[in-house]
């Protein structure tokens, strides 16, 4: 019974993410197939190994469903969230590693703390500056970028079609008020494995 469970959770899992003609990234952000730069073969791929990922962390655990937050970009995976010991956050690691086809993994996880309603809405408040000033630049394509905002630390995951507009998305989050530290893991265009031709 319980193995008919996790298949059936393995599957809806994966079959949510080929729905429709966009993709919505666990980080909360919309982004048009059509507008992604990566191949459509990377993009699947990609894709695959998120929804492989997260299923596997489940299995491990049902508690990181909500508290770790993956992103898969050209074969290398960023992990964000929040953990009860470091002991848990080496696990992931090693789970990231295992993923087949896996580059690279950076895993930006913490340890739990207490609960700070004002750090949490201020962090929301960071984030949600960013989307805007991100939309209102016309030079910095905004559907490319995931942000999540942890203790006034901005983690910035996407790919930029220029290292200039790179440069414009870092420059944009220093800009906001109150911030502390920027941690951007923006891959170049030029530096993917497969583009679009």
């Amino acid at each position: 019974m319980k193995f008919r469970v996790l298949i059936l959770l393995f599957i809806t899992l994966f079959l949510s993410g080929c729905i429709g003609v966009s993709s919505k990234g666990i980080f909360g952000t919309g982004v048009s197939v059509a507008l992604d730069p990566r191949s459509l073969g990377t993009q699947i791929d990609d894709s695959i190994m998120q929804k492989n990922l997260s299923a596997r962390l489940v299995i491990m655990d049902k508690k990181y469903f909500l508290s770790i937050k993956s992103k898969v970009l050209d074969g290398r995976i960023f992990l964000t969230g929040k953990v009860d010991n470091p002991e848990e956050k080496l696990k992931i690691t090693k789970l990231a590693w295992e993923t087949e086809g896996v580059r690279s993994v950076r895993n930006d996880i913490k340890i739990k703390e207490k609960f700070s309603f004002q750090q949490s809405a201020k962090d929301i408040l960071i984030t949600s500056q960013l989307r805007t000033a991100l939309i209102l630049n016309k030079e910095i394509k905004a559907t490319n970028y995931q942000i999540d905002t942890y203790k006034k630390k901005i983690y910035v995951y996407g790919i930029a079609l220029t290292a200039d507009e790179k440069q414009l998305v870092v420059k944009e989050a220093k800009d906001i008020l109150d911030v502390e530290d920027i941690i951007a893991s923006i891959l170049i265009v030029d530096d993917l494995r497969i583009q679009k031709n």
